[in-house]
């Protein structure tokens, strides 16, 4: 039976619940753009099966922050999901921040090695730093979901070279985070 993966491409086309912005791009735009790609990876291998939470650029999710989050959090639920990633792109007042880390209710969980899988593969594809996974049971799409999940993010909107890289080669980030996928389930290779 395919594993089921439910792709959460973070934040909304217009508020409520857009994203970050930086060095001219949205990141709504990006984690849609990166999504999508990680969605054909992800459906042209038999193994997985996979749905999106934004099928369209202009996809509304919600009509407030809450119900944004509800809303994806209840699709992935609904469809009976066997994991959860949520993409997103960080952001910093400080400009020279950079790299990919991650997040996941618990140490203990799977969501949590999923996710590191993830963030390293993603340093090893696109060069950026490593910042490594951190627990942050706060996080609605986290502590909601009924599956393992984990929160991406790529790398940094408020820095040039990362931004440039997000915007400039998706590709790059669909195929580190797909291969991390298959790293954690001892599928690459």
């Amino acid at each position: 039976m395919a594993i089921r993966i439910f792709i959460d491409q973070g934040h909304n086309p217009v508020n409520p619940n857009a994203g970050a912005e930086g060095n001219g791009l949205r990141e709504q735009d990006l984690t849609y753009r990166i999504g999508v790609l990680l969605g054909e990876r992800l459906a042209s291998d038999p193994e997985f099966e996979v749905r999106l939470s934004r099928n369209t650029s202009t996809e509304q999710l919600g009509s407030s922050v809450a119900t944004s989050l509800s809303s994806r959090v209840n699709a992935a639920n609904s469809w009976r999901a066997d994991y959860f990633i949520s993409l997103h792109a960080n952001a910093s007042n400080i400009t020279s921040a950079s790299g990919c880390e991650g997040y996941a209710y618990s140490r203990n969980g799977e969501g949590f090695w999923l996710g590191d899988s993830v963030v390293r593969s993603l340093s090893r594809e696109t060069g950026l730093p490593d910042r490594g996974m951190f627990v942050r049971p706060s996080l609605y799409v986290l502590r909601k979901t009924t599956m393992p999940a984990t929160l991406i993010e790529m790398g940094f909107i408020t820095n040039p070279g990362d931004a440039e890289l997000m915007n400039g080669s998706p590709g790059l980030f669909a195929d580190g985070i797909y291969n991390g996928i298959l790293e954690y389930f001892g599928m690459l290779g």
